[in-house]
């Protein structure tokens, strides 16, 4: 009789706790942690940084057609900005390495608007033209691509029967959309994959795919008469 009372108050007490058990987890129900993850761009997207600093020209280098000139004499800083002589032809290139990147570039011509250009995906060949995309800033062209040193985009269309010009275009989308001699001019391009992409104040000028180097260094021209560069940023993007 005792041993079947102590049973029977055994599987009670089970039938209590399985009971407790459920209706804990019924009336508190366990809580779920949020995670919020990032995605791939926005964690490897990189903050903006200044390419040329306002104050001297460290981290560029410099290439001139006669290599007997000074090239602190055509390439300076004045009041905070980039002053480029445009002669003798050359240009100077960063020292860094880039592949996919935006960069906000501002130029004015102080006098007569005449040429020069960014230079995109230079290769290290040093030379006057090197192998590298030219976003032309010739004036009333400015967005146009010039292929410098055998680069290429897929744009490029050669027409058949006729040979490759020295310096052939991908010409720009729109009417210009540049500012008059004097006033500033702003270039957004992104360079993204191998592809090339280019806003000239604000208006989409020009885009190419498929370029045939995908890293390089960025350069500016010295081609022509006097031009200021200014506010010279880049933000790299994810590979």
């Amino acid at each position: 009789m005792k041993t079947k009372t102590l049973l029977v108050i055994f599987a009670t007490l089970v039938i209590i706790a399985m009971v407790a058990f459920v209706a804990y987890f019924i009336f508190f129900p366990k809580k779920t942690e949020t995670v919020e993850l990032l995605t791939v761009s926005e964690s490897a997207q990189k903050e903006p940084f200044e390419l040329f600093n306002g104050k001297n020209l460290d981290g560029w280098g410099f290439v001139l057609k006669d290599s007997t000139v000074n090239a602190g004499k055509v390439f300076s800083v004045k009041d905070g900005w980039i002053d480029i002589a445009g002669e003798p032809f050359g240009y100077m290139y960063s020292e860094a390495v880039f592949s996919n990147f935006q960069l906000h570039i501002e130029w004015r011509w102080p006098g007569e608007a005449t040429n020069s250009g960014i230079f995109l995906f230079v290769q290290d060949d040093k030379k006057v033209w090197p192998n590298a995309i030219e976003c032309q800033l010739h004036a009333g062209d400015a967005g146009d691509f010039v292929l410098l040193g055998g680069s290429d985009l897929a744009e490029f269309q050669l027409p058949e029967g006729e040979e490759r010009p020295d310096f052939p275009k991908v010409k720009k989308k729109e009417a210009s959309s540049e500012n008059p001699a004097g006033e500033w001019n702003t270039a957004e391009i992104t360079c993204e994959n191998g592809s090339v992409t280019v806003y000239i104040n604000g208006v989409l000028q020009n885009k190419g795919t498929q370029s045939l180097h995908k890293q390089g260094r960025i350069a500016l021209q010295s081609e022509g008469k006097e031009i200021q560069f200014r506010n010279v940023r880049i933000t790299e993007l994810p590979l």
